[in-house]
C-alpha cells in the first residue's frame, strides 16, 4: 500500500513538472480614452476664464489627474448664491458634458447671438450651456 501511494505521488509530481508554461496574459486593450479622445481635444482651447452677464462667470481648467479630455468647471451660473459650484466635465461630441444640480448639461461653442443675451450679441467667441446662459471672451 505504501509502495502504491509513493508511486502515485511520484507520478503526480512528474506530471506537474512536465506541464508547459502557460501563455503570458495578453496586455489589456488600449483604454477607451486613448482611442476616443484625440491627443489634443478641441475643448482644450476653452481652458481659461469666460465672462457672462450680471456677474456670471465660468473658469475651465484641465483635470490632468484623470487624463486628457477631462476638465474642472468652476462657475457662477445663476444670480442666486446657490447657483455656483465646481463640476467635473468631460470632452463629448460637440462640447464638454457635465452635471450640476439642475441636471446634465453640454457646454458648446457659439457666438454671442447664440447665447440669447443682448449684452453678448456682438461677441464672437462664446460658450453656451442653454439659451440665456452663455459666457464669452
Amino acid at each position: 500500500m505504501k509502495k502504491t501511494l509513493f508511486l502515485l505521488c511520484a507520478v503526480a509530481l512528474l506530471a506537474a513538472c512536465n506541464q508547459e508554461a502557460k501563455d503570458a496574459p495578453k496586455p489589456a486593450p488600449a483604454s477607451v480614452q486613448a482611442t476616443l479622445v484625440p491627443q489634443t481635444p478641441p475643448t482644450d482651447q476653452w481652458v481659461g476664464k469666460w465672462i457672462g452677464v450680471e456677474g456670471l462667470n465660468l473658469t475651465i481648467a484641465k483635470d490632468d489627474s484623470i487624463g486628457r479630455g477631462h476638465y474642472v468647471l468652476t462657475m457662477q451660473y445663476g444670480l442666486d448664491a446657490g447657483d455656483s459650484g465646481t463640476f467635473k466635465g468631460e470632452a463629448a461630441d460637440g462640447g464638454i458634458a457635465f452635471t450640476r444640480p439642475d441636471g446634465p448639461q453640454l457646454l458648446r461653442a457659439g457666438d454671442g447671438e447664440a447665447t440669447g443675451l443682448k449684452w453678448l450679441a456682438d461677441k464672437k467667441d462664446c460658450l453656451i450651456v442653454a439659451t440665456g446662459e452663455g459666457y464669452c471672451r
